[in-house]
């Protein structure tokens, strides 16, 4: 009899051990699979800036361009003095 209920006790334990193992897999398959999104999405915005900083660094080199054509300033005093 105590044979029989020590091993109804070690089934319980066993299933419960079980249940928190099948929890703690679950859990981490799903950090797995946010770590990856996340990844994906840290990869997408860095493409976006690489992108940003070649169209910054274009109208940089625009903006020289034009300020270049313009005449330097001097020390004229504007007309109205």
């Amino acid at each position: 009899m105590l044979d029989a209920a020590f091993a109804v006790q070690e089934g319980r334990r066993a299933a419960l051990t079980d249940n928190r193992l099948d929890k703690l897999e679950m859990l981490a398959a799903e950090q797995q699979r946010m770590l990856e999104e996340l990844s994906d999405v840290l990869a997408r915005q860095q493409r976006e800036i690489d992108a940003l900083k070649a169209r910054l660094s274009l109208s940089d080199d625009r903006i020289a361009e034009l300020e270049a054509g313009l005449p330097a300033p001097g020390d004229e005093t504007p007309p109205h003095y």
